[in-house]
């Protein structure tokens, strides 16, 4: 059975760094603590910060950018949080443009995360989420219009 948004329960946000590089979208993307894979910076909602700006620190910590990010998000994408002790849970990312402004030598997690700029069609190619790849094709078809 499909889960649509309204289904799922456990909600965090994203940020989705990207520039522009000889007029076409590169998008950043950072590899997961566990298990290594291309995803983008996410994380759990912050009660102090509101939801674009969460996923700025996001990343900022996990990716090491910083930037104008968008109050709007994107759109979403579901995928399934895996947990320690094996269990994963379907959660829905709500998904913010990040314009990269600053790139830092050194952040949080520089230690535990690779980082590598994609064209956006590399990096669609390269998540694991079908959803994340269509949004990130979407945004590079349309750019900063969304």
């Amino acid at each position: 059975m499909n889960k649509t948004h309204a289904d799922i329960s456990l909600r965090q946000i994203a940020a989705l760094p990207w520039r522009l590089r000889g007029g076409q979208v590169e998008v950043l993307l950072v590899t997961s603590r566990e298990t290594k894979r291309w995803v983008i910076a996410k994380g759990n909602l912050m009660a102090d910060l509101s939801d674009h700006l969460a996923a700025a620190q996001e990343a900022y910590e996990e990716a090491g950018v910083q930037g104008d990010i968008s109050p709007n998000a994107m759109g979403s994408y579901i995928y399934d949080k895996r947990f320690k002790d094996g269990r994963s849970v379907p959660c829905v990312v709500d998904v913010y443009p990040l314009e990269v402004l600053i790139q830092l030598g050194s952040w949080p997690e520089l230690h535990q995360r690779t980082r590598q700029w994609m064209s956006a069609e590399e990096a669609a190619s390269s998540v694991d989420e079908p959803d994340l790849a269509a949004l990130i094709r979407t945004f590079a078809d349309t750019g900063t219009r969304i």
